[in-house]
């Protein structure tokens, strides 16, 4: 995991993460360090000012601190998600609910899962899961361009600690690759999202083609309106694709301009990661409902551990026509989240919601889930004190954490429009 440690210091707790959190700033970013990184990174100077300056909160000057024993329980929490996912029952109930897409299994687990936290004085509690997670590649050199303002600090934190996140990667696609092709060669991958050049994320689409080109394998980014599929094969400008690397928030690939990468998906001629199937078993917010149940879980045959781990899952109830009067009483205390959203999109928080909201909310598919509030880091901006929300993102495979990045914010969801937010490393302290 992408963390650094206190060096020579007793277990930490989260009274002295808070302390730090509330008044540390000896640790800043280095953005001539970062400049230079992803220069070496695309063979070039010109990203920084092409994608970065551009992007002018994309990243935070301060890291966030975190207690291990907190990194720890969300790692538990992400195994004993995985684990449940694994259930006959569990697949029965969530892909019940799925689209017909979703439903054959053609191998692959789901290349960089995204799991996010609010940390709070009881501890982590997962917000939500998604299989179209962004900033890995971003926050992998971010995690290289911190900057100590004193010997002791630099001592105290591994800064210059091992880089261990680009082989990772190069395995994880080569496993997902293997689940479905076995010893066949992987030789390019596509990356693809609608538009990929208009995404505020297109910077990290160029460090993923980046480090795949390292590594020997082939990459370009792609639309997939412009994806061909004849003769059992999808091409991209000419080029034969092996595996897409799929960004697209279409999780079950029915938008028409899709319709390429749908047939060669579902006819198994081209391996997607993170496919419809992922996504079904492991992101459908309705999901949150079985693994805040903790009963059901035990009864369908999950580990007595596992189920202890999944009471970091605020609980999560479907919202309906019968139970919309609770709800709305119960409001203050609740979030509202549509079972088919992304990127925060069309979230409420319950205490904000209006009379029209929630016409929308009781008419549509939502869940409630239980409010459980973001932590807070406080940063500098032009020289003042300020406090920002806070929440932690792990991006996994196959249930291993590969890299843990915080992401600082102001309002009710995460954005990057916040002076002094945007990506955060992740130190243990």
């Amino acid at each position: 995991m992408e963390t650094a440690t206190i060096a020579g210091l007793p277990q930490p707790s989260r009274l002295q993460s808070d302390r730090l959190n509330r008044s540390c700033f000896c640790i800043t970013l280095d953005r001539e360090a970062l400049r230079d990184a992803a220069a070496r990174e695309v063979g070039g100077g010109g990203f920084w000012d092409d994608f970065v300056k551009t992007r002018p909160h994309l990243f935070s000057n301060v890291p966030v601190f975190l207690p291990p024993e907190d990194l720890a329980l969300m790692a538990s929490i992400v195994s004993a998600i995985e684990a449940a996912a694994g259930l006959p029952e569990y697949q029965r109930v969530s892909l019940g609910w799925a689209p017909p897409i979703a439903i054959p299994d053609h191998g692959p687990v789901g290349a960089l899962m995204g799991y996010d936290f609010h940390l709070g004085s009881d501890g982590p509690k997962l917000i939500e899961v998604n299989t179209n997670a962004g900033g890995a590649f971003l926050n992998a050199i971010l995690a290289r361009a911190q900057r100590a303002c004193c010997a002791e600090v630099e001592r105290g934190f591994d800064l210059r600690r091992p880089d261990t996140f680009e082989a990772a990667v190069v395995g994880m696609f080569q496993g997902e690759w293997q689940r479905q092709r076995g010893e066949a060669v992987l030789r390019r991958i596509a990356i693809v999202d609608d538009r990929p050049q208009d995404q505020y994320l297109y910077p990290e689409f160029i460090l993923a083609r980046q480090l795949l080109l390292r590594a020997g394998i082939d990459a370009v980014i792609a639309d997939p309106a412009d994806l061909i599929y004849a003769d059992g094969v999808i091409k991209f400008d000419g080029l034969d694709i092996d595996l897409v690397y799929n960004r697209l928030v279409d999780f079950s690939l029915q938008l028409p301009e899709h319709l390429a990468m749908r047939q060669a998906y579902e006819d198994g001629t081209v391996v997607v990661t993170p496919n419809p199937h992922n996504h079904a078993l492991l992101a459908d917010k309705r999901n949150l409902i079985l693994l805040s149940d903790r009963e059901a879980l035990a009864r369908w045959g999950l580990e007595a551990k596992h189920v202890e781990a999944l009471a970091g899952v605020p609980n999560t109830r479907l919202v309906t026509l019968e139970n919309a009067d609770m709800f709305w009483a119960q409001r203050n205390g609740l979030f509202f989240k549509p079972t088919s959203g992304h990127g925060s999109k069309a979230v409420y928080r319950g205490d904000k919601v209006t009379k029209g909201v929630w016409a929308q909310i009781v008419q549509g598919d939502y869940v409630a889930q239980s409010f459980a509030a973001p932590g807070e880091r406080m940063i500098e901006v032009d020289g003042v004190q300020v406090a920002r929300k806070m929440d932690v993102r792990l991006y996994t495979y196959g249930g291993q954490v590969l890299l843990a990045a915080a992401r600082l914010y102001q309002g009710q969801t995460t954005n990057f429009r916040t002076p002094g937010g945007g990506f955060a490393p992740v130190l243990t302290a």
